[in-house]
């Protein structure tokens, strides 16, 4: 009886149509976008610059924030991060949009001008659902426009298959007001640069709150410190002892990588 329903079974050499048709007509999945924070220290002066460029570029959203900067030498006034009020600005944004997003800020900064400011990346390990679907409906548009643009000025894009070799890293500091100089001149004799300081006030949902005996609601300065990664751990051991949580800074003191840092002046590419 087997061999008598295997005889009268039907071989083709080729798969049926109606099978192709299916698998033709399923909806093409879209690729996913690689997003990241992009932040910008610029002098105060040069926001309205970068605001209009978002603008022109139809970036979504960011959001500026007021600072000072604490660096001192020749060389980081000539990055744009010395002793002045900063804008910091940061906006999420693809990351096929983001050699295109640095070029068009250099050409307004000006290729040559000194105190262009600094930007940098730091790539997201989530994001809410409805953003997110936001950027991936206008991923093939952003393709399209960043093949448009390219130019002599703009790095070409990276292989995404390949992996990205972290060798900087952003430290942040959450500090009671008042002690950026003292957490400054400690991140210096540990080998930081120089960094941003960002008034700030902590927010608890019921009145005066203590986490670990930390005020929540008290003033705070928020410090960004932009180093190497050799240099990372001395720093954060050494302002851990002297402006952590167990000192009158009562610090909280963490660090995010940073997978791209550019001068915003062509000079220091």
């Amino acid at each position: 009886m087997a061999n008598e329903k295997s005889a009268g079974r039907l071989k083709f050499p080729f798969n049926l149509s109606f099978r192709r048709t299916a698998r033709k007509n399923e909806p093409e999945k879209k690729p996913i976008p690689r997003l990241k924070l992009v932040l910008f220290i610029v002098d105060w002066n040069n926001s309205n610059k970068i605001t209009e460029i978002f603008a022109e570029e139809k970036v979504r959203f960011h959001f500026i924030f007021r600072g000072r900067g604490t660096a001192n030498s020749e060389i980081l006034d000539l990055l744009g991060i010395g002793s002045s009020d900063k804008a910091v600005i940061i906006c999420l944004e693809q990351e096929i949009l983001i050699p295109v997003l640095f070029n068009e800020v250099r050409k307004k900064l000006g290729f040559y001008t000194r105190g262009a400011g600094i930007a940098f990346t730091i790539p997201l390990s989530g994001i809410n659902t409805p953003l997110f679907r936001v950027f991936k409906e206008s991923i093939n548009k952003n393709e399209k426009i960043s093949a448009g643009k390219t130019g002599e000025n703009m790095e070409p894009e990276k292989d995404e298959t390949k992996s990205i070799t972290i060798n900087n890293d952003l430290v942040v500091a959450i500090i009671n007001q008042g002690f950026s100089d003292e957490f400054m001149t400690t991140a210096r004799e540990a080998g930081a640069s120089g960094g941003t300081v960002i008034n700030a006030r902590g927010l608890a949902h019921e009145g005066p709150v203590k986490f670990f005996g930390i005020s929540v609601n008290d003033e705070k300065e928020i410090v960004l410190v932009l180093t190497s990664r050799e240099k990372k751990i001395p720093i954060m051991e050494a302002v851990s002892l002297s402006c952590g949580i167990a000192s009158k800074a009562e610090g909280i003191i963490f660090s995010l990588p940073v997978d791209k840092v550019m001068g915003l002046n062509l000079e220091q590419i």
